[in-house]
């Protein structure tokens, strides 16, 4: 190893063209995983190529070194002289990216069940990424620290935004122990980081998730005693929040950049006793493909999630700007591309459109709860919240209805829900208005009176639910109105 290679940097393993091969394969070999090329042509090999030996290299020729700068898009190499003796020649696939390179990050981010692609599609859309991978329960992407930022900030329906650190196969204390320890924990942990462990197992041999957790926390601290040489940390600076999950023996490591879960927008200190999650909420919006061109209508308010949603959605204004996040504080990352990225975020907010958006609740206390939260969101003056029955009101108006009805779980019971359900489906019976009803009830059709058109499995928390979505009669009626034009 290079005595210049501080223990735990980002390594990237190369070949000196004018050493010879065998020699300089010793220290290539050590980063197993990782690309070796030839650094004689580093601008130019494919770096998935296979290495050739050097021809014709003796060992009495002047030793090179390649250090690579990291860019976006390409990678450009600079010569450092290096004295050419055994313990160079030995360690030579070893040498140090630049410190001012982009960090190049795998990011994940959790989802609600039934989120995912809205989430996949937050990103290529809005945030203008190509390697977008939805799975179940999580969407995986590439970037940078400015990806980082722009992803909380940004993201309605994501839950969390963390740094996949990397997997592993764990089927013994042993195996995560040493797997944990090899991860580049003091990239972003500096010497007085807090990092608490937390996280889940399933279906694998280690299943006390106390002892992962012990376990964990001894080898991201075994890590940085190396690196940092001192055997007792403080813990007393900024939080970073370690994960971990195992499911069927693979482990996966985590760091959490947002702190607080993402629904947490920070406008809604106070809350109704069934409200909704404002991820939820936003995901319904988007599922209504509700732009802000048509009358917006929640007859079930509650603390007015829903439309205080689509008011931000609306006038493109971001659900992390009125709140902090973890990563905004470390280290490892400038403050200037968080202050960059919420400039940004701001210089989008359109407050000049016009849009009509109605909450409407029979509890005047769920009322006033929404304009106080509408208020804190700062969209108080796209929304109008008035006291009213849902049932006794006319729907004879174009445009589109989303309701969180009780479920008969935490308000009102299941007779007295069905009943409202069945009171609502009459209501809206001959509306032109496109709906779509959130409820946890499988007789929800059949009391509503009619058979949705179309229907999406989504979870309110760990509640399974379906968005029911009544359009058809929508668009048969825009159709007849054109023909009679």
């Amino acid at each position: 190893r290079c005595s210049a290679v501080p223990l735990g940097a980002d390594i990237f393993p190369c070949i000196p063209a004018n050493l010879p091969y065998g020699s300089c394969r010793a220290g290539a070999d050590h980063f197993r995983g990782r690309r070796t090329i030839c650094a004689g042509t580093a601008s130019d090999r494919n770096p998935a190529a296979p290495v050739p030996g050097p021809p014709n290299r003796t060992p009495a020729a002047a030793a090179s070194m390649y250090v690579v700068k990291r860019l976006t898009k390409r990678e450009e190499t600079d010569k450092i002289k290096m004295k050419n003796n055994g313990p160079c020649r030995a360690a030579a696939g070893a040498f140090l990216l630049e410190g001012d390179a982009e960090m190049e990050l795998t990011m994940c981010c959790p989802t609600l069940f039934g989120l995912e692609g809205i989430v996949a599609d937050e990103l290529r859309f809005g945030g203008k990424l190509n390697e977008v991978r939805a799975e179940n329960g999580r969407v995986l992407f590439e970037g940078d620290e400015q990806t980082l930022a722009w992803a909380n900030l940004n993201l309605r329906c994501a839950e969390r935004v963390l740094i996949r650190l990397g997997s592993f196969r764990a089927k013994s204390f042993d195996a995560l122990f040493e797997g944990v320890r090899a991860l580049p924990w003091e990239q972003f942990i500096p010497k007085d980081g807090a990092f608490p462990v937390k996280g889940h197992s399933l279906d694998s041999a280690l299943h006390s998730i106390p002892d992962c957790q012990r376990i964990i926390k001894k080898a991201v601290a075994a890590r940085l005693e190396q690196v940092y040489h001192q055997s007792w940390f403080e813990e007393s600076g900024e939080k970073y929040q370690v994960q971990f999950a195992i499911m069927h023996d693979a482990a996966e490591l985590y760091l959490d950049t947002s702190g607080a879960g993402l629904h947490k927008r920070g406008y809604r200190a106070n809350s109704n006793a069934a409200p909704l999650r404002e991820t939820l909420a936003a995901a319904m919006v988007k599922l209504a493909r509700w732009r802000g061109r048509e009358p917006f209508t929640d007859p079930f308010c509650g603390s007015g999630t829903i439309a205080i949603e689509a008011a931000m959605i609306a006038q493109h204004r971001a659900p992390g700007l009125m709140r902090s996040f973890a990563s905004e504080k470390w280290e490892c990352f400038e403050r200037s591309v968080w202050q960059q990225a919420r400039e940004d975020a701001l210089g989008m907010i359109d407050t000049d459109g016009q849009f009509e958006i109605l909450g409407r609740d029979i509890d005047p206390a769920c009322v006033r709860l929404s304009q106080e939260n509408a208020r804190k969101a700062a969209v108080s003056g796209t929304i109008r919240f008035e006291l009213a029955d849902a049932v006794k009101q006319s729907y004879d108006q174009d445009g589109i209805l989303i309701a969180n009805p009780p479920y008969g779980e935490r308000l009102l019971d299941i007779q007295s829900a069905e009943k409202l359900y069945a009171d609502l489906g009459h209501a809206l019976e001959k509306s032109p208005v496109k709906q779509y009803i959130l409820s946890s009830d499988p007789q929800f059709e059949h009391c509503f009176g009619k058979k949705a058109d179309k229907r999406r499995k989504l979870y309110n928390g760990m509640l399974k639910c379906e968005l029911h979505m009544y359009f058809k009669h929508s668009m048969h009626r825009s159709a007849k109105m054109d023909k009679t034009r």
